[in-house]
C-alpha cells in the first residue's frame, strides 16, 4: 500500500483507545488528527446551506422544529470518523458526507449533534429516532434494511486484515486459520470472518481501537474490517501496522434513515448525487480518506427503491 506523505505520528498503544477495553465506541486520543504537510494539501469544500427546504418527511419535520439535526457517526475511525479529544472536533470522510447532505436538508455545520452509535446499536438507534440520520461506515444489506432505510451506497468498501509490519504468515483470509482475528461486534465483517471456512480464532470487541491496541499488543494476530478503516490505523502507524491482502467482501456504505421515510430518502439520494457531480465528493475524500492511501474512485450507482 503507497501512503502519501502526512504529519501522522507513529501511534502508541495507548493512544489508540480513551476508554477501557469493552467500553462504547468513542474517541481515541488525538490519533486521528489529519494534518498533511504542505501547501498543496487538500482543502475540503464548503457546503452552500439550503433555504426554505419543505419535504414531508416525519424526520425532517422534527429536526427542523428542534433546529438541529441529530445525526449518528464512529468516533474512532481515522479519516472517515474520528473525534479529537482535546477540541471535540469531528472529521473524516463521513464526517463530510454528513455536513453536504445536511446542508442540503437546510442545516449547517454548526446545527449538526453528532453522536457516537456502535456499530451493534445502529439500527436500534435509527428505527427509535435517536438519530435522524446513521452515518457511519454503515454497510447497506437485506438484513439491515427490514429496521431502517438507506440513501446511497456513497462509497464502496471491501473486508481486509490489519496486521503487524513483522508479519509474514497472514497474507489474506486463506491464512488466518488458527490465528486470533479481532473484529467488533455488530459488524458485517465479524460475521465474515467467523465463517468455517477461514477457521480463525475470532475475538468480538466493542470498538475498532480496541482492536489495534490488542493486535499491538500481540494478544490477537489480526483485525478485520473494512479496508478503509484498516488503511486508517495503517496510516497512523506505518512502522507498525499494514494492510495484507484483496479485499474479500462486499461493503457499500449507506445513509440509514427511518424505514418508511421515502421522501427524505429520495431527498438524501438527490443530495448525494448533487455533490458529486458539483465537485464537492472528490474534493471531500482527497482531504480525508484519500490521506490514509486510498486512491479515489468514481462512487457507486445510487440505489433508489
Amino acid at each position: 500500500m503507497k501512503l502519501r506523505k502526512t504529519a501522522a505520528v507513529a501511534v502508541a498503544v495507548l493512544a489508540l483507545t480513551a476508554t477501557a477495553c469493552g467500553g462504547k465506541e468513542g474517541p481515541a486520543g488525538d490519533a486521528g488528527k489529519m494534518k498533511p504537510e504542505g501547501k498543496n494539501a487538500p482543502k475540503l469544500p464548503e457546503y452552500e446551506v439550503a433555504k426554505d427546504v419543505k419535504l414531508d418527511s416525519p424526520v425532517l419535520k422534527k429536526a427542523q422544529k428542534r433546529g438541529k439535526i441529530v445525526i449518528g457517526a464512529k468516533a474512532d475511525q481515522p479519516y472517515l470518523g474520528f473525534e479529537d479529544q482535546s477540541t471535540k472536533e469531528r472529521s473524516g470522510f463521513d464526517i463530510e458526507i454528513a455536513k453536504m447532505v445536511a446542508a442540503d436538508l437546510g442545516f449547517s455545520k454548526d446545527q449538526i449533534v453528532w453522536k457516537t452509535v456502535d456499530s451493534g446499536a445502529r439500527e436500534t438507534a435509527v428505527s427509535k429516532g435517536d438519530v435522524d440520520l446513521m452515518i457511519g461506515t454503515y454497510t447497506i444489506n437485506d438484513e439491515r434494511k427490514k429496521q431502517v432505510g438507506f440513501a446511497g451506497p456513497y462509497y464502496h468498501a471491501g473486508a481486509s486484515l490489519l496486521v503487524r509490519k513483522d508479519e509474514k504468515s497472514i497474507t489474506g483470509p486463506d491464512s488466518v486459520k488458527g490465528k486470533k482475528v479481532c473484529s467488533i461486534v455488530g459488524s458485517t465483517p465479524l460475521q465474515t470472518i467467523k465463517q468455517p471456512k477461514y477457521g480463525a480464532k475470532v475475538t468480538e470487541l466493542a470498538k475498532y481501537s480496541d482492536c489495534v491496541q490488542q493486535l499491538l499488543q500481540k494478544q490477537v494476530d489480526a483485525v478485520t474490517t473494512d479496508d478503509a478503516i484498516l488503511k486508517g490505523y495503517a496510516a497512523q502507524n506505518p512502522k507498525n501496522l499494514k494492510v495484507v491482502g484483496e479485499p474479500f467482501s462486499d461493503e457499500p456504505y449507506g445513509i440509514g434513515l427511518q424505514k418508511d421515510d421515502k421522501v427524505l430518502r429520495d431527498a438524501l439520494s438527490d443530495a448525494l448525487e448533487a455533490h458529486q457531480k458539483n465537485g464537492d465528493y472528490k474534493k471531500a475524500y482527497e482531504a480525508t480518506l484519500g490521506l490514509s492511501g486510498s486512491d479515489y474512485v468514481d462512487p457507486p450507482a445510487l440505489e433508489r427503491y
